[in-house]
């Protein structure tokens, strides 16, 4: 690019008609993907591509437009669309609920830029595939999965006066190993930088649960303790982000917590917080509305405390609420606003060994899979377990066991948490079907005392 994209923004807002506000967002990503199967390359993706979206604000409506053309006719043109729909909306539906853009305020600066992950160099790449085959062929097994590495600059022009840039970077990679007899196992790593992501240890974790022998154990449907690996603790708390502390659903009564807060829904060893600078997460400076993004304690010891709330949102629920940073689109997605750092601080147990030490009988849970929400205000969720499920007898995995189906509240689990590993790991799906937007939680391992398990 010839300007920087921040400039491109400001451009591109000048194109517009100010109206009752605008914003301009451009989206620069440069990213690469290679995906591998049967322990070989299949498939090699690069992208380096610049997408402007252009926000319009008409009598309390917002239209949008986007263009990946940059010329001041394509710009205009893309103006000229997010103004008519606003427009239009407005004249059908009356007066609506946005209160405006955000006014521009200071952000603290990150450490999420990696200038080696930001090279893309597919040599980086090749050489973590290399590394997965060597170390899935010496457990006789086969690698499957993607490794994969971005480079993301977000900036925003607004007419309240925001001037946002934030520039991050992110490295990914998942191996799911197969053996002869069709067992399976899973492993993943994820970072703000390539140096986060070791291919030999990730594939060596997930080809030594896919190359555990013995047939896998049928277990009868029924309530059982289980010990779930940072990934499976990861996968049940990501879905509070959208079930329990969407500001949106809260300001609608349709939050798991609406009336709760304030009050101890989960057990006392559960500390979730959204912290965009912590250690090993995803960081970022802004949300997509411009507003400084910083950390917020959401569970303290067990009683829920806090929701994330966009510009729309907050005006919604009223009572003085404002925009928490968690704007998912400019001027708010439909779907509402939900943390995108979520961290669960880990506890005293020293491994997923000590955590399987009490149980007599259960379920030990790499991760799960097509997890789909059936009640949401109850955080009533359903899916599978995949790649790595094990029965514990006591107090030690001793064999694999057939996939399960679980349905169970996702608090009720953490309210029958029991114990955390100190380590925590950052848990990412590094697959995007969409423009590149590379977040996390950060979780331990965890048991409790039962999950239960439907099929």
């Amino acid at each position: 690019m010839s300007e920087s994209p921040l400039q491109l923004a400001e451009r591109a807002l000048k194109a517009m008609s100010p109206g009752d506000g605008a914003q301009a967002t451009v989206i620069a990503e440069r990213s690469l993907l290679l995906r591998f199967a049967r322990s070989r390359p299949t498939q090699s993706t690069a992208i380096d591509d610049v997408t402007v979206e252009l926000t319009a604000l008409r009598d309390g409506h917002l239209g949008s437009a986007s263009t990946n053309r940059t010329d001041p006719e394509s710009l205009a043109e893309c103006a000229r669309a997010a103004e008519a729909a606003a427009e239009a909306t407005a004249r059908v539906r009356g007066t609506g609920e946005y209160p405006g853009f955000p006014a521009p305020a200071p952000a603290r600066p990150h450490d999420g830029f990696d200038l080696r992950t930001a090279a893309l160099d597919p040599g980086v790449g090749g050489a973590a595939l290399r590394a997965a085959f060597d170390a899935a062929a010496g457990h006789g097994v086969e690698a499957h999965g993607v490794w994969s590495a971005g480079d993301v600059t977000t900036a925003i022009a607004s007419t309240a006066g925001v001037r946002a840039s934030d520039r991050v970077t992110d490295a990914y990679m998942k191996v799911v190993c197969i053996a002869p007899g069709g067992r399976s196992g899973y492993a993943s790593a994820a970072g703000a930088g390539i140096d986060a992501v070791d291919p030999r240890a990730v594939a060596l974790r997930a080809a030594a649960k896919a190359a555990v022998e013995g047939e896998p154990v049928r277990l009868p449907p029924g309530e059982y303790p289980v010990v779930l690996e940072a990934p499976a603790t990861a996968e049940l708390v990501s879905w509070l982000g959208h079930l329990a502390f969407n500001g949106l659903a809260y300001a609608e009564e349709q939050s798991a917590l609406n009336g709760r807060l304030g009050t101890r829904v989960a057990a006392p060893c559960i500390n979730l917080s959204d912290s965009p600078r912590y250690g090993s997460t995803l960081p970022r400076s802004y949300d997509f509305e411009g507003v400084p993004k910083a950390p917020l304690p959401l569970i303290q010891d067990g009683v829920a405390h806090r929701i994330v709330h966009d510009t729309r949102s907050a005006a919604l629920l009223g009572d003085g609420a404002r925009s928490t940073g968690h704007a998912l689109a400019p001027g708010g997605s439909p779907h509402g606003p939900a943390p995108t750092n979520l961290v669960l601080v880990g506890g005293g147990a020293a491994d997923e060994a000590e955590l399987c030490s009490p149980i007599e009988r259960g379920v030990y849970v790499t991760r799960f899979w097509y997890t789909n929400a059936l009640r949401p205000k109850e955080t009533l969720i359903t899916g599978v377990t995949r790649d790595g499920t094990f029965l514990i007898e006591d107090g030690r995995v001793t064999r694999p066991l057939a996939d399960l189906r679980f349905t169970d509240s996702v608090l009720g689990v953490l309210e029958r948490a029991q114990a955390l590993t100190a380590r925590t790991v950052l848990w990412s799906e590094g697959e995007f079907y969409g423009r590149r937007f590379a977040h996390g939680v950060v979780a331990p391992a965890l048991r409790a005392a039962s999950l239960r398990f439907t099929a």
